[in-house]
C-alpha cells in the first residue's frame, strides 16, 4: 500500500510538471485595462453585487433568495436574446432548478460544449466569489456570444445545489443535468465549470496548495487562474488552456491530477466525470487562496475586478475557439 501511494503521488506530481508551462517565471505587472475591459469589469461587479449583496445568501434554507437569484439569471439570459429552459425538480420538498440557455451550432449542432456555474451559496455566506463570480462570467458569455453562429452548440447552464449538503448527492443540480443528458445520449464534447474565479493577489505566500511538492512548479502568489481536471479529461484541458492563452496574456496554469487530490473534484465538473463526459474546472483555487471562502465575509468588495475582467475576456475568447 505504501508503494502504491508513492506511485500515485508521483503520478500527480508528473502531471503537474507536464501541464505547467512556468509562465509565472517571466511575469510582469498586469497591464492597465482598456476601455472595453473596464466596462466589462463594471458589468461583472454589477452581477456580483446583485447576487452577493442585494440578494445575498441563497440556498434551500433561504429559498426566496435562491428563487430571486434564478429569476435574475433567467432575466439576464433573456435580455441577451437567448431562450431559457428551467430544469426543475424537488429537493427536500422544495422546488429548485437549473437554468439552461442554448446557442445552436450552425454546422455540428449535435456536438455540445457546455459552460456551467452554480448559483447557490453555502449556508452562512452571501457567496460573492463562491460563486457569484462564476455566474457573472456565465452571464457575460451570454451577452457576448448570443449573436454568434458557432459551429458547435453552446449550452450555458446555471446549476443549483452545488454546495453542501447537496454536493455529490442525488439532489445536486449538475448531477441531475448530467444524468439526464447521458440518458438522452447528448453528445457533450466538453464541460467547462466556472468556480470561484474573482480573487487575485500579488503578495508572496498568498497561494497555498493541497500537495506540498506543487510549490516547485507553481507560484506562491495568488495572481493566476487555474485550469484543473482529472487524468481522463486531460485533452480537453490542454485544448482549453491553449485557446485561453491565444486570447489572453493573463497568467494561466494547468493541473491534471488524480481526482482524489483535494480540490480537484470540488465542483460541478465532478457530475460530468461521473457519467463519462470530459470536464474541467476553471478557478482562482478557492480555499487555497481566498481567505473568505465559505464565510459570511465572502462579499462583493473582496473581489479583484480588473483581474477578474481579464480572466473573463480570456474565457470568452476560449469558448469562441472551442465552439469553432
Amino acid at each position: 500500500m505504501m508503494i502504491l501511494s508513492i506511485l500515485l503521488i508521483g503520478a500527480a506530481l508528473l502531471a503537474v510538471a507536464w501541464f505547467s508551462r512556468h509562465k509565472w517565471l517571466q511575469r510582469t505587472a498586469l497591464p492597465v485595462l482598456s476601455a472595453e475591459q473596464a466596462a466589462l469589469a463594471t458589468r461583472l461587479q454589477g452581477h456580483v453585487t446583485m447576487l452577493g449583496q442585494s440578494i445575498g445568501e441563497r440556498n434551500l434554507w433561504h429559498h426566496a433568495e435562491l428563487d430571486a437569484a434564478a429569476d435574475y439569471i433567467e432575466a439576464q439570459f433573456r435580455a441577451a436574446g437567448l431562450r431559457v429552459e428551467r430544469q426543475e425538480y424537488l429537493a427536500e420538498g422544495k422546488r429548485v432548478g437549473n437554468l439552461v440557455a442554448e446557442i445552436p451550432g450552425a454546422e455540428y449542432p449535435e456536438q455540445i460544449l457546455l459552460v456551467g456555474a452554480h448559483y447557490d451559496s453555502v449556508l452562512g455566506s452571501p457567496g460573492a466569489n463562491d460563486n457569484g463570480s462564476g455566474v457573472a462570467a456565465l452571464l457575460e458569455l451570454a451577452r457576448q456570444l448570443a449573436d454568434s453562429r458557432p459551429k458547435r452548440t453552446l449550452h450555458l447552464v446555471a446549476f443549483v445545489n452545488e454546495e453542501p449538503p447537496f454536493f455529490k448527492s442525488v439532489d445536486m443540480g449538475s448531477r441531475i443535468y448530467a444524468e439526464q443528458a447521458r440518458g438522452k445520449r447528448d453528445k457533450i464534447v466538453g464541460m467547462i465549470c466556472l468556480e470561484t474565479i474573482g480573487y487575485y493577489i500579488q503578495e508572496p505566500g498568498s497561494q497555498n496548495f493541497p500537495f506540498l511538492p506543487m510549490v516547485i512548479y507553481y507560484p506562491d502568489e495568488g495572481n493566476f487562474i487555474a485550469f484543473v481536471t482529472n487524468l481522463s479529461s486531460r485533452r480537453l484541458l490542454k485544448k482549453s488552456l491553449a485557446e485561453f492563452r491565444k486570447q489572453s496574456d493573463f497568467p494561466a496554469e494547468g493541473l491534471v491530477a488524480p481526482g482524489w487530490l483535494p480540490g480537484v473534484d470540488w465542483s460541478d465538473h465532478w457530475s460530468f466525470w461521473r457519467v463519462g463526459y470530459p470536464a474541467i474546472m476553471i478557478t482562482d483555487t478557492a480555499p487555497y487562496r481566498y481567505p473568505y471562502y465559505h464565510s459570511w465575509e465572502d462579499t462583493p468588495d473582496k473581489l479583484s475586478y480588473p483581474e477578474f475582467a481579464q480572466v473573463v475576456e480570456g474565457v470568452v475568447g476560449m469558448v469562441r475557439g472551442l465552439t469553432n
